[in-house]
């Protein structure tokens, strides 16, 4: 039996700890909490003096990189006519619509209608602003409460400015509930699926902790025969000669986010370590984007990861899609159901939808017309409302051109 600790977290392997009236929530009816940081995008995507689309969970964001470099995302339309911004054009720090020029600065607020004359009426108060922020290569916003975003770290990646590793970036569309990534990544027992790139893998569960926000668990592989792809050992640093060794993996989902760390029987530190996190894109969150970093030590050899890099690319890109066709194909039998009828044995997995279901939000429809406001204008949906009063544009605007 599983002990509890003192800060709420639970350890070993005990079946039936969850709760069952809890269970009873559909988890693919769960959506993401959007007070975290969440990427959006490469950063490499957003150019100085560009614009593009993106989205979360049904909002739809224009991301703009201003002259300066600093990155700014609004919500993707203008509050004229409800064109998206992501058309627009992009001059010095403000994005301009492309229809009728009105310009937004990178907070939302309206800088400039260009014709609009002194008796004209008041103007609208501008479109939501999202706090955003760079690290690692991506572009994260912060779609939920603004006030909280600078209480919430962004992940910690430390082996990513490590110069003994170097980063591998992965960003896929993945038709499936961010739920089944998780599930999916945790659940190693699933090997059999990927027999043909790594062979006859054995993973035992050496055991797992749960608490309120995580789950973590530690398995022990080790490779029972057949023929391994020789990316699979050059990612576990087993170099071009390849050897069979006894590796631990852990992995943690920390939410929202996910990490995977490998190390090698006698070894140090990890071969790789993989940050993980799915972005939902529709607002049914039936969608979502993958987003991956996958930091790689650095073998003794200099150049050697150089040499091998097409090979671990290769590799891990075949996984992906085979673990992409199983999580789909999981997505397309619950829409065909109309529920989840999934029969879990497994304990570990049965933790991480508690995890998954307590830290959620529930999916609520989106208004299809109709805002929160009463002066005909409105910046965020009704469902929406996290634009606080210090947010709101002055109704003072530049006249004329």
């Amino acid at each position: 039996m599983n002990e509890t600790d003192s800060d709420g977290t639970r350890s070993g392997r005990r079946p039936g700890h969850h709760d069952p009236e809890a269970a009873t929530v559909d988890l693919r009816r769960v959506g993401a909490n959007p007070d975290f940081w969440y990427p959006v995008a490469l950063s490499g995507k957003v150019r100085r003096g560009r614009v593009i689309a993106t989205t979360f969970a049904g909002e739809r964001i224009a991301l703009y990189r201003g002259e300066s470099g600093t990155v700014h995302a609004l919500e993707d339309r203008c509050a004229h006519r409800q064109v998206p911004l992501s058309m627009g054009v992009v001059e010095g720090e403000v994005l301009r619509c492309c229809y009728h020029a009105w310009a937004y600065r990178g907070d939302g607020r309206i800088s400039q209608i260009p014709y609009l004359s002194k008796g004209d009426g008041r103007p609208p108060r501008g479109v939501r602003g999202y706090p955003v922020r760079e690290a690692y290569g991506l572009v994260f916003v912060f779609p939920g409460d603004p006030g909280k975003a600078p209480d919430i770290p962004l992940p910690m990646l430390p082996a990513f400015g490590d110069p003994r590793y170097r980063t591998m970036t992965f960003s896929r569309t993945v038709r499936c509930h961010y739920s089944f990534m998780h599930e999916n990544l945790l659940d190693m027992n699933h090997q059999f699926l990927h027999r043909g790139v790594v062979g006859k893998l054995h993973p035992e569960l050496l055991g797992y902790e749960t608490s309120a926000r995580s789950v973590e668990a530690r398995y022990l592989f080790t490779h029972a025969g057949g023929k391994r792809n020789r990316g699979a050992g050059l990612l576990a640093a087993e170099g071009f000669g390849g050897s069979d060794s006894a590796d631990v993996m852990t992995i943690r989902t920390e939410y929202p986010y996910q990490t995977l760390d490998l190390v090698p029987e006698n070894a140090q530190r990890p071969a790789f370590r993989l940050w993980a996190v799915y972005v939902p894109e529709d607002a049914e969150q039936r969608t979502c984007h993958a987003y991956g970093l996958l930091m790689i030590e650095k073998p003794g050899i200099p150049g050697a990861l150089r040499l091998a890099w097409p090979l671990i690319r290769r590799f891990t890109e075949r996984v992906f899609a085979e673990d992409r066709m199983a999580v789909e194909a999981e997505q397309r039998a619950w829409e065909e159901q109309g529920e989840d009828r999934n029969h879990e044995v497994f304990p570990l997995i049965l933790d991480v939808r508690d995890v998954l279901r307590g830290n959620g939000v529930p999916l609520r429809p989106r208004a299809a017309a109709g805002c929160a406001g009463g002066d005909g204008a409105c910046s965020v949906p009704v469902t929406d409302t996290h634009l606080p009063a210090e947010q709101q544009p002055s109704a003072d605007l530049p006249r004329g051109g």
